[in-house]
């Protein structure tokens, strides 16, 4: 059974296929982002806490898609939410004058994250038994480049662009099962948010905990995981070795 200790249910099937978060739990989004956000002050002469505007970056990336979700907005994919909330913490952090190519590329910057060290290595471990795709709210534009710029071996990419909704909407969870022709029982989602993988068990996935404790830098909120979680590994290579893989 593909259970952890702390598992307060019970997995009765084998997961056939592995979905996996991306940002946060395959690549580091944090660091990309500064660092692009760096290098774009070193072309434009502008100075701010870089580092805090990633954040607050990131922090916009719910209350965007929730406006989606609640039809506020019509359908946007992820880079048009990116550039939304980018637009608006240019003018508070006073780089509103940056050029409309000066943001195509801060936007981009998601589209060429670095993987954290355990993962390249883990996929290709977990590909000999599994299939191995990603479920992201990250548009499929993004994740080609993505997984191109961090040679991720998945076998699919999944996106809320397929389906119309953003996780934790069922919609993307269920939706992913459909097109792998799979009972949710079968699939295995694995992130590194107690959120995310708790939406997709309430949809009936089995889900696995990976521990990023760097992913919001030294200092940031840490996500421990919960209890609830079938399984929880210290890193994909960790993951595939529970998994006999």
């Amino acid at each position: 059974m593909l259970v952890g200790e702390t598992a307060k249910r019970s997995c009765s099937t084998v997961a056939t296929a592995l979905l996996f978060d991306v940002f946060g739990t395959l690549v580091d989004w944090r660091g990309g982002v500064i660092e692009a956000l760096r290098t774009f002050a070193a072309r434009t002469g502008i100075s701010a806490d870089w580092a805090a505007f990633a954040d607050d970056w990131r922090a916009a990336y719910g209350p965007s898609m929730d406006r989606v979700r609640r039809g506020e907005v019509g359908w946007q994919n992820l880079d048009a939410l990116h550039a939304a909330s980018l637009a608006e913490l240019l003018e508070r952090y006073g780089a509103g004058d940056a050029g409309g190519e000066e943001r195509a590329r801060l936007v981009k910057a998601w589209h060429a994250l670095r993987p954290w060290p355990d993962v390249v290595g883990g996929l290709e471990r977990l590909r000999r038994r599994f299939i191995v795709a990603s479920l992201s709210n990250g548009n499929i534009a993004l994740q080609i480049d993505l997984r191109r710029h961090a040679e991720l071996p998945l076998d699919m990419l999944f996106s809320a662009e397929l389906f119309g909704h953003y996780k934790p909407d069922p919609q993307t969870y269920l939706g992913a099962c459909a097109l792998l022709d799979l009972r949710p029982e079968r699939v295995m989602l694995v992130a590194a948010h107690t959120g995310d993988l708790l939406a997709a068990q309430a949809c009936g996935l089995q889900t696995a905990f990976i521990a990023r404790p760097l992913e919001h830098g030294v200092g940031g909120a840490v996500d421990t995981g919960s209890a609830a979680v079938d399984l929880h590994a210290d890193g994909i290579d960790a993951l595939a070795q529970r998994l006999g893989a």
